[in-house]
């Protein structure tokens, strides 16, 4: 009888450990969703001049007041608007970009403290 009792508690623990391995679902509630941007203009690799205007849409669980844009380091002012996408950003690259190859760099703040970046590169001339 200890031996049927001892292995059946074996049975239980190992069954057990085995479903605490794959969590709960509230930690699936606390995953990372990132802002995603979408829709660049001007285009990847695009010929624009000085001061041209930029734009970009950000998902819907993108924290708008977190949107910043910079160009070569410098930041550029945008304009946030809501849309039934998510968010319009718009603004202008910087009039002393000139002549050279530019990354649009974003950075923006999702939910549960999820950063979210990305870019595309233009050539100003």
């Amino acid at each position: 009888m200890k031996l049927s009792n001892t292995l059946l508690l074996l049975v239980l623990t190992v069954t057990t450990s085995h479903a605490w391995a794959y969590g709960s679902s509230s930690s699936s509630k606390k995953a990372c969703a990132k802002p995603k941007f979408s829709e660049f203009i001007p285009a990847n690799n695009a010929h624009v001049v000085a001061e041209s205007a930029l734009s970009f849409l950000a998902s819907a669980n993108t924290n708008p007041k977190s949107i910043a844009v910079t160009v070569k380091g410098q930041p550029v002012d945008v304009t946030v608007t809501d849309n039934n996408q998510g968010f319009l950003v718009t603004g202008k690259l910087p009039s002393t970009v000139t002549a050279d190859f530019a990354r649009i760099n974003i950075t923006a703040d999702g939910p549960n403290q999820c950063k979210g970046n990305d870019g595309w590169l233009v050539k100003v001339e």
